[in-house]
């Protein structure tokens, strides 16, 4: 049995979390200790038994790069840093296919997974970034609602509203004991006054719901938890939550009202890969309760020149295949190139999964393939 059988909990109950991320080492920015979240953030992380807070005295982080590459990359990927973000930040940028507009509470992320996307995204050392204005990010909202271009106005998801994605460079559960940044979007989503339709989106790996049950979110966030086969999630997505864990977990928040998706990536055809995601999605039917809002995702594994090169400078005894010769190079508008999956394999993984989501989850709304 590739997941043990699980029985539904209470009504707005979560199983404890399996995992939960504590820092070694935190910077704090003056201008960020400034900040009315910062300050709750600091309050969490003293809450947390987090002790090696270092208060600077202005607004710049000092250098986390080292003689040794390896040691630097620990260091770093051990280190939170509470900022506030450049005045660019605060406008928001279009994130095709999944959402509007993309709405960060931070850059970085404390998982281990040897595909990550954020190797060919961020630079710089992987320190993770928590934003310390979220008071003054949702205060200006309201200006973006109706103005969005890649969901609103669609025939399948214009029906969403204005789409916001906080989960682009990040896994805001992940980082939800030590900043409370999700609750608060949540309950500003679910509570404000809005000048029209809104939607607020986010993904994780991890399975730390408790703190989101009870809130009043109003049906304008959607959770979703990015779930892959059984083999995948071990071998390759270290520091996560199990995948059964993030299943029990999409069951409780789905009891709790909130609209719920899979984000199913990356999609890797492994030996016995029909056998593991069917029941993946075996696992995921039996949690839900009946009437679930039910959204899916699916994302390919693809790779590029740059994140390869990181990927292998990060985890040089990955075992993740990135050979080119077995994959199609995939050009953007840029001239960037991303090395996908042959047309014949893509063709059979669509195929397969779009049958066995109708089958399996038939309530589900199938939102993209990429």
């Amino acid at each position: 049995m590739l997941y043990p059988a699980m029985t539904a909990p209470a009504l707005l109950e979560a199983p404890a979390p399996t995992r939960l991320w504590t820092p070694r080492r935190v910077l704090v920015t003056r201008s960020a200790a400034e900040r009315p979240h910062g300050q709750r953030v600091l309050a969490r992380l003293e809450a947390a038994g987090v002790s090696d807070v270092e208060l600077l005295p202005g607004d710049r982080l000092p250098s986390l790069r080292g003689d040794d590459d390896r040691a630097a990359f620990m260091a770093a990927k051990d280190t939170m840093a509470l900022v506030v973000p450049p005045p660019s930040k605060r406008r928001l940028q279009p994130i095709p296919p999944s959402a509007d507009f993309r709405l960060d509470l931070a850059e970085g992320c404390p998982a281990h997974c040897q595909y990550c996307y954020l190797a060919g995204s961020l630079s710089g050392p992987p320190i993770t970034r928590v934003w310390a204005d979220l008071d003054e990010v949702l205060d200006g909202l309201d200006s973006y609602v109706g103005q969005g271009r890649i969901t609103s106005g669609t025939l399948e998801r214009g029906g969403e509203g204005t789409t916001f994605e906080a989960s682009c460079y990040t896994d805001p559960l992940a980082l939800e004991h030590l900043t409370g940044g999700l609750a608060r979007m949540v309950a500003h989503f679910g509570t404000h006054e809005w000048p029209g339709p809104v939607q607020l989106r986010a993904t994780t790996k991890f399975d730390d719901v408790a703190g989101l049950l009870g809130l009043p979110h109003g049906g304008r966030t959607r959770l979703r938890f990015s779930l892959n086969a059984a083999s995948v999630g071990r071998r390759f997505e270290g520091a996560t939550s199990r995948v059964d864990a993030r299943i029990a977990a999409l069951g409780a928040v789905a009891r709790a009202g909130y609209p719920v998706g899979l984000t199913i990536a990356p999609i890797m055809p492994v030996e016995g890969w029909r056998e593991e995601y069917g029941a993946l999605l075996d696992a995921v039917a039996a949690v839900l309760p009946a009437g679930t809002d039910l959204t899916v995702e699916c994302i390919t594994h693809r790779f590029t020149p740059g994140s390869k090169e990181t990927l292998l400078d990060w985890y040089p005894r990955t075992k993740l295949e990135m050979d080119e010769s077995r994959r199609t190079p995939k050009r953007g508008r840029f001239g960037s190139v991303k090395h996908v999956y042959p047309k014949e394999t893509m063709a059979e993984l669509r195929t397969w999964f779009e049958a066995a989501l109708a089958d399996r989850l038939p309530q589900a709304r199938f939102l993209y393939w990429t």
